[in-house]
């Protein structure tokens, strides 16, 4: 998200906050929201794929209601009336084309009308026939709305498969299918928008989702602040806040004012010099001494924290400006004395998700087999299980999956270690200063170990990222 438009959607926030005081707020919110993700789609190769892409976010989030609502609620007026606006919403920006400004709501040419009227018909079929059936199998279509997201996250994250795939819309289209990259599917957003919409459904599956009309949902998922970089609210959350009546105060002005303030310093003043020198595939090759290497490695290192904490700032200081509490996902991660508290703080709200949705599922299901097995190992799997899908959530490659071992492996040594000195630290509770020593050494190993960590985040290859290792520890030249 540029400067530009984080500006242009705090003036909108702000307006929305302060303006919007009746049941209209929340189509407010979901028609700004559902413009944004047709604003914020970066242009692609394939013309009018950016489009397409901002259309399948409205339709997939329609779907995904429709699947996880009881049959008696879809046909209220409020959710009849949120549809109709989703698709006056694509068909104005389908229509931009046509106005003759030299713009677009899309970042590229939107298709024909008559194209795209065909598959607004195909859609809304499709989204009927799936209302009347799913209640003759609600438990199928829950699972199959799950595979479906989990299968187009797989395509765009799979290099091979997302350069197979834009081929094939090439061919499709009457274009070169040699000129296919991975890098054509681009989905703004879709790594969050997919773990929102998981979460619904699986929490419609164990019975814990609360019922949220059509605009509320769509709002949830697409929620222009942290649309492209979080933070993962949960539903029930984000529901008390947008039912709860909003009055902006002069102190919650000030308290929005000053995070989106720090966000911004962040971003485009830290995070932005320190890509400059920060680690790539490009200075990774070009620099020899190990001295150096560290200085790419820790502008690295404090760049990806500044960049990532900076957006997250930015959504909640304007998620304050429309009356959300939008969820915290850092806190200090560097400054903590190891691992386990380390996750705990970075990316809070990812690290939530896969230890609701997955660690605690697969650690109570290793637990209660009929012969289990030992402990340790139970945690040794658990760990780098969860710390590899963490990986894979960034990217389906070697490297991704060896910078979730490299964290899965730490802490389950951590785990093993703060256990073997458990003895030793609770004598040292009555020892302030040496207490404050060794958490001080935990603190900075913690912090190396980390820091090592990014190296296989930010190079492609593992076979780039073995040398800068070696190159670090003075090894090789």
């Amino acid at each position: 998200m540029t400067l530009t438009y984080i500006l242009i959607f705090t003036a909108v926030a702000l307006f929305l906050g302060l303006v919007t005081r009746n049941r209209w707020r929340v189509y407010f919110l979901m028609g700004v929201s559902a413009l944004a993700v047709y604003l914020l789609q970066p242009a692609l190769p394939i013309r009018s794929l950016d489009f397409w892409f901002s259309t399948l976010t409205l339709l997939l989030t329609v779907l995904s209601w429709i699947l996880t609502t009881p049959s008696d609620k879809l046909r209220e007026r409020n959710n009849l009336v949120a549809l109709a606006i989703l698709f006056g919403i694509v068909i104005f920006a389908d229509l931009t084309r046509y106005l003759g400004l030299g713009w677009t709501l899309s970042a590229t040419l939107p298709p024909k009308v008559e194209v795209l009227a065909v598959f607004l018909v195909f859609a809304g079929l499709l989204l009927v026939v799936i209302a009347y059936f799913k209640r003759l199998s609600p438990a199928t279509f829950l699972v199959s709305g799950i595979v479906l997201l989990i299968g187009i996250f797989l395509v765009l994250k799979i290099p091979s498969l997302a350069t197979a795939t834009s081929g094939l819309i090439r061919y499709a289209l009457g274009r070169p299918s040699a000129n296919a990259a991975a890098t054509d599917l681009r989905w703004l957003g879709f790594s969050y928008i997919a773990f929102r919409l998981l979460h619904t459904i699986r929490d419609r599956q164990t019975g814990r989702l609360p019922v949220a009309a059509l605009p509320e949902f769509v709002t949830y998922v697409i929620l222009f602040p942290a649309l492209t970089a979080g933070p993962i609210d949960r539903i029930e959350h984000f529901v008390q806040d947008l039912r709860r009546p909003i009055s902006l105060s002069a102190e919650d002005l000030s308290v929005a004012g000053k995070r989106l303030m720090v966000g911004l310093f962040k971003k485009f003043v830290l995070a932005d010099s320190l890509a400059l020198i920060a680690l790539n595939n490009i200075n990774a090759v070009q620099t020899r001494t190990a001295g150096w290497m560290w200085v790419l490695l820790y502008a690295f290192t404090f760049q990806i924290f500044f960049d990532f904490s900076g957006y997250t700032d930015i959504a909640i200081g304007i998620g304050w400006f429309l009356g959300f509490r939008l969820p915290e996902n850092f806190a200090n991660p560097y400054l903590k004395p190891n691992l386990t508290q380390f996750w705990n703080s970075w990316h809070i709200t990812l690290t939530q998700w896969f230890r609701s949705y997955f660690f605690n599922p697969l650690t109570r299901f290793l637990r209660s087999v009929k012969h289990p097995l030992p402990v340790p190992v139970i945690i040794l799997l658990t760990q780098i299980s969860t710390m590899i899908l963490i990986g894979l959530w960034h990217g389906v490659t070697w490297n991704f999956i060896l910078w979730g071992s490299w964290h899965g492996i730490g802490l389950f040594v951590q785990n093993r270690w703060s256990g073997f000195v458990r003895p030793l630290t609770e004598k040292l509770e009555e020892r302030h200063a040496l207490k404050m020593f060794f958490a001080a050494i935990s603190t900075f190993i913690t912090f190396q170990y980390v820091t090592l960590g990014w190296v296989w985040f930010a190079l492609p290859s593992p076979g780039l990222s073995w040398q800068v290792l070696l190159k670090l520890l003075g090894i090789v030249r």
